[in-house]
């Protein structure tokens, strides 16, 4: 009983803490800075200005107070929480334009989004919205997708069995329930586990703000299970759980459908992820006015009022150390030279792997404290995307703000474990899952852009080591080999597509296709992953989430980004908010929740 009761004091004086008792930092969110949306800026030079500022000596600001080494989301939005706070903040960007997933690329007179397909709980009243809108001065609109806004598809695109899933919790459970009539009670239940199960999702981010030490004891002495409804789920797979519920097999790839867009299997994900990402969506599917690149484009202006600076066509080569072994800065590939740039604070947003194997010095990778956390996660399955551009409006191609979710069978987990283990000259054969969308149909200002133009985007998963043996041969100009490998996937994938979307056949004008090789070349995956480390149900255990935390066991070096957290945008936003709190010293999500309470008891006086 003693052992509980000092558990129980240790926990109170820990939340204490984490709940705003440390505050050595400005308030990053003291008030609303949002202001009324300006028009959309379609000059390619103002907007080049902002996402394609390249590095050079005299760009750096002086006095830094921090580095950021990535201007994926997770990096951006750090970036911006340690601006609003009053910090100095420079980002460094390998690539040519900033925003890491978030960025777009034009060829031919098509404009594609790399990273970011749709966005779940961003209607006004959410705390995400509140969220995003701090970070973005409200400049960031969002459109919402239709309803419903994800179509499932279990076998032929044309012929096979098609479920929809519907905007609104109720419209979605009635929906489920029309399809499978005989089926009510299953469906109550997974939808009760899912919402019995989120509420306590805020659970992952507080147990990586509590003590490690005090964390283990919770979860050894099973205090966490007891606490917690996400981490007493933690060890069910979602097959585990979807089996228990229903024998109907089309209903348990419906209840599955979402994961096995991040690469693993139903039976090798966990179950409190999933519902997680399911929940996040039943109010409905959301898209950024003006494309993806909106993002960053919002982000930058904050970062640079404060004194800071995004810069991109910077590589950094490596995290600099001091003699006490403490991250001082990082070295910058310049041409044939190489620039040393010093901060007391470094954040690293270019994944675990990355900072720890290739940027940390060679004399700091055997630290426990690194080794432990590498030992926990492992690559993510590569993606393989294809692009394409159509003449025509969405209105002349029967194009619909959704997406396809394409199944070749109801079985998830044989059809995906099949494709993984298969051979890459038969894979192309047998790929187990298409995720299908059109950008163009789901912007109301596609059209300010591109008019008479459309877009299609077609995903699924790839192993690297199909296309390894290529990796050392320069972009674009690899060998025919790959070029015949990657064709027979684009077509195999452009199948599923003229089955959905039967008009597009004649009016296509360009293809592109991205294997795990583009996603390395282009957004610095170490193995091709589009989610970073592996979203299997490992990773989702107490002990690896407590572990794998913005503070690192190098003093002074930080992670952000979706390896921090969970894949996706929402991942790497909260993963942001967790590190900033890491490098303020102060609870920042007790602030903007504060704000957040302001801005709907405003914007309620407002109304009346």
């Amino acid at each position: 009983m003693w052992v509980y009761l000092a558990a129980l004091g240790a926990l109170l004086l820990a939340l204490y803490k984490v709940l705003g008792g440390r505050r050595r930092s400005a308030n990053p969110f003291p008030a609303d800075c949002t202001r009324p949306p300006a028009p959309l800026v379609t000059d390619k030079d103002a907007r080049s200005r902002v996402l394609k500022r390249a590095f050079s000596q005299d760009r750096v600001p002086d006095r830094l107070d921090a580095i950021v080494i990535g201007s994926g989301y997770g990096g951006l939005a750090a970036a911006v929480v340690l601006s609003k706070a009053g910090q100095r903040v420079l980002v460094l960007e390998k690539h040519g334009k900033a925003g890491g997933c978030c960025h777009t690329f034009s060829k031919k007179g098509f404009e594609f989004d790399v990273g970011i397909h749709y966005i779940g709980d961003m209607d006004e009243n959410s705390i995400s919205r509140t969220i995003v809108d701090q970070l973005t001065d409200g400049q960031l609109q969002w459109a919402k997708m239709d309803s419903p806004y994800d179509v499932v598809i279990l076998g032929d695109p044309e012929n096979g069995k098609k479920y929809c899933m519907y905007s609104g919790q109720k419209e979605h459970v009635n929906g489920l329930k029309k399809e499978f009539p005989d089926e009510t009670v299953a469906i109550d239940k997974f939808m009760m586990l899912v919402k019995k199960t989120t509420r306590g999702n805020s659970h992952i981010t507080l147990v990586k703000m509590l003590p490690v030490p005090l964390v283990r004891f919770l979860h050894s002495a099973g205090l966490l299970s007891l606490i917690s409804p996400f981490y007493r789920m933690a060890s069910k797979s979602v097959s585990e759980v979807v089996s228990g519920l229903t024998r109907n097999a089309d209903l348990k790839a419906v209840f599955s459908y979402i994961f096995p867009t991040y690469g693993v299997s139903p039976r090798e994900s966990s179950f409190p992820l999933h519902a997680i990402i399911y929940d996040h969506y039943l109010r409905g599917a959301w898209y950024p006015q003006g494309g993806a690149s909106e993002i960053p484009f919002h982000s930058i202006p904050i970062i640079e009022r404060a004194g800071g600076a995004v810069l991109t066509k910077a590589p950094v080569q490596s995290i600099l150390v001091d003699s006490q072994g403490k991250a001082c800065g990082v070295s910058v590939k310049k041409g044939q030279d190489t620039m040393n740039i010093f901060a007391p604070v470094v954040i690293s947003d270019a994944g675990i792997f990355n900072t720890y194997e290739r940027l940390l010095p060679e004399k700091l990778r055997t630290l426990p404290g690194i080794q432990r956390q590498l030992s926990m996660v492992q690559h993510g399955v590569g993606g393989f995307s294809v692009f394409i551009g159509l003449r025509g409006s969405k209105e002349e191609l029967g194009l619909e703000a959704k997406n396809h979710y394409v199944y070749r069978q109801n079985n998830l987990d044989e059809a995906f474990i099949s494709y993984i283990n298969s051979s890459r000259e038969t894979a192309a054969k047998i790929v187990p899952f298409v995720y299908v969308s059109s950008p163009s149909a789901k912007d109301p200002l596609w059209e300010k852009k591109h008019p008479g133009k459309s877009t299609l985007i077609i995903l699924t998963v790839a192993r690297y080591e199909w296309f390894e043996e290529w990796k050392e041969e320069q972009v674009s100009k690899r060998a025919a080999e790959y070029e015949e490998l990657k064709n027979t996937f684009v077509e195999a994938m452009m199948e599923v597509v003229y089955g959905i979307y039967p008009e597009v056949k004649d009016k296509v004008e360009y293809v592109s296709a991205g294997t795990p090789l583009s996603n390395k070349h282009y957004i610095a995956a170490p193995q091709g992953e589009f989610y970073g480390a592996d979203q299997c149900l490992s990773r989702m255990q107490a002990e690896v989430i407590a572990a794998i935390r913005p503070r690192t066991a190098v003093p002074n070096l930080y992670l952000t980004g979706q390896d921090v957290l969970i894949g996706g945008f929402m991942g790497a936003l909260h993963s942001a908010l967790l590190c900033a709190s890491a490098v303020l010293q102060r609870n920042v999500y007790i602030n903007l929740f504060q704000l957040h309470r302001k801005i709907k008891v405003n914007n309620s006086k407002k109304k009346n």
